[in-house]
């Protein structure tokens, strides 16, 4: 089945839900106005709406006409990011120094259609559940929804997300099973000597000499320090010190990010950076202080539930093009928090190409409206076919995959508490 007809009828008023939700971003925790057209567009559908989880989270709830059935959640990203739009579009940001830089005003857009035909139709058994996300961008929206409660108010059997991807043609969706993206964690390190004037350095302890030596040090951490069979990247992004040519400054600090994707790796990579860190420190005669922080788990796909995207995906835009073999991405994502709590997939749809500075976080990015109709009718027909009355896809399905009974257990990277999910 291709895009779905009545979805494809309005796609003029998704392109101009996009351009309108795109002129006017709003990052992390402040999305009222965002929320606000949300919830207005879920309540013209006749869908019960819940709001102000996470601050400015919304969720959508619809049952369907086929009598009692599961509950799945589908969901969406809604914030933009601090960079200053350089695109002259008419619907250009209208907020300086904010933009939709990451195509979160689509991804709202594509769910809200999909939201607005399934009102219209309600064909399916059971529960959707609508989650439109705050935050997802550093703040991590997703982590704060499920600690306000989102799966014990709204329980899922399931739980689906999607993000577009510049650079992948446009009628094209991406599936990885398994570890699909990386954790995120950070690096704040401080390192302490003794100021001098530059012209006499042999007077102090040269921070700007030791964190040199450290930066370089530091890439044995996934070099030297790991598995080479493991992934993992050890970025310094930032060096901070000095306010002056002539003085050797006594403090100087630097930040980075570890991706990976285990907690193991994640360990390792902690302890020798504290290592290495201090023997550096100690070699050039100074002390030193460490700040490793976890942030984002990685994001995990179930198997069965990577099997039903790659299902669905085909319904709409045929078998040969969806992409099942793509490597996993050191890019980090929240909805990780939400894989921790339910079974699910995470996808990625063609956004078309990425020539000319228009792939994410660029500010000549634009998400691409041809898009739209495609997205909505992944997610409409995700719940219609997960949600069909009498479906196979259940939670009490086993398969075996590679020889291996499934359900697999699911670790929850937070707690470390194991259960047996699909």
């Amino acid at each position: 089945m291709p895009i779905i007809n009545r979805i494809s009828e309005f796609h003029n008023e998704l392109t101009e839900w996009r351009r309108h939700i795109h002129a006017h971003p709003e990052t992390a925790f402040e999305e009222h106005q965002t929320a606000a057209f949300v919830a207005e567009k879920l309540t013209e559908f006749g869908i019960e709406i819940d709001q102000g989880m996470a601050r400015t989270g919304v969720v959508g709830t619809l049952k369907g006409n086929h009598g009692d059935g599961p509950a799945i959640g589908l969901r969406a990203d809604m914030d933009a990011l601090d960079i200053k739009e350089t695109a002259a579009h008419s619907y250009a940001s209208t907020n300086p120094g904010k933009m939709h830089a990451c195509g979160h005003d689509g991804h709202t857009t594509m769910l809200l259609g999909a939201a607005k035909y399934l009102a219209e139709t309600r064909n399916f058994a059971g529960t959707v559940h609508f989650i439109f996300q705050p935050a997802e961008e550093f703040a991590g929206g997703g982590r704060e929804m499920v600690q306000d409660g989102l799966f014990e108010k709204f329980p899922c059997e399931t739980v689906w997300g999607m993000h577009n991807f510049p650079g992948q043609d446009v009628g094209t969706f991406a599936v990885c099973p398994g570890p699909a993206m990386a954790a995120a964690d950070t690096i704040d390190i401080t390192l302490k000597g003794l100021g001098t004037h530059a012209a006499f350095p042999h007077l102090g302890t040269d921070v700007m000499v030791a964190a040199s030596q450290l930066v370089t040090a530091l890439q044995t951490v996934a070099s030297r320090s790991m598995d080479p069979m493991e992934s993992v990247v050890l970025s310094i992004t930032q060096i901070h010190a000095g306010e002056t040519y002539n003085i050797i400054p006594e403090e100087i600090t630097l930040k980075g990010t570890v991706r990976s994707f285990k907690s193991e790796v994640q360990e390792v990579a902690e302890a020798a950076i504290r290592r290495i860190t201090v023997g550096v420190a100690a070699a050039f005669g100074m002390t030193s202080e460490v700040t490793y922080t976890r942030g984002y788990p990685a994001t995990i796909n179930t198997m069965t539930e990577s099997d039903y995207a790659v299902q669905v995906a085909a319904d709409i835009v045929g078998a040969d093009n969806v992409l099942t073999d793509l490597p996993p991405k050191m890019g980090a994502e929240d909805f990780s928090f939400m894989l921790n709590e339910n079974p699910g997939c995470y996808i990625w749809v063609g956004n078309g190409p990425g020539e000319g500075g228009c792939y994410l976080h660029n500010p000549q990015y634009d998400f691409n409206d041809e898009v739209l109709p495609i997205g909505a009718s992944y997610w409409a027909r995700l719940a219609e076919m997960r949600l069909a009355k009498g479906a196979a896809w259940c939670s009490s399905m086993k398969r075996s995959i590679n020889g291996k009974a499934w359900p697999r257990p699911i670790r929850n990277q937070q707690t470390g508490k194991t259960r047996r999910r699909i």
